[in-house]
């Protein structure tokens, strides 16, 4: 049984930074694609950013600079890394992961793809 637990949201002023963590139970794929989506109230749910087993990672243009994902793998934990926070970023934040996805992990494909396992999500809120 996978399951993925996400921490690390909260309130932030414009200009802050937060660091999100989503701790992966279960999952022992070697290879796999993983990312974060957000959705705010009202809006759809959009990806931010990917990694893939090999480290390779890909970005929304709205974050590209200011935002940073990352995997510990021994930890089985990846992490987004805020900063320069907007209050346009505020939203609900999710972790996703699938081994099925390990190749079609660039943002343009994994933005749309059917992941697999989800986090329950976290919090973020910027004020301005």
């Amino acid at each position: 049984q996978v399951q993925l637990v996400e921490s690390g949201g909260g309130s932030v002023q414009a200009g802050g930074s937060l660091r999100l963590s989503c701790a992966a139970f279960g999952y022992s794929y070697s290879r796999y694609c993983m990312g974060w989506f957000r959705q705010a109230p009202g809006k759809e749910r959009e990806g931010v950013t990917f990694i893939d087993s090999d480290g390779r990672t890909s970005y929304a243009d709205s974050v590209k600079g200011r935002f940073t994902i990352s995997r510990d793998n021994a930890k089985n934990t990846l992490y987004l890394q805020m900063n320069s926070l907007k209050p346009e970023d505020s939203a609900m934040y999710y972790c996703a992961a699938d081994f099925r996805l390990d190749g079609y992990c660039n943002y343009e494909v994994a933005q749309r793809a059917d992941f697999r396992y989800w986090g329950q999500g976290t919090q973020v809120t910027v004020s301005s």
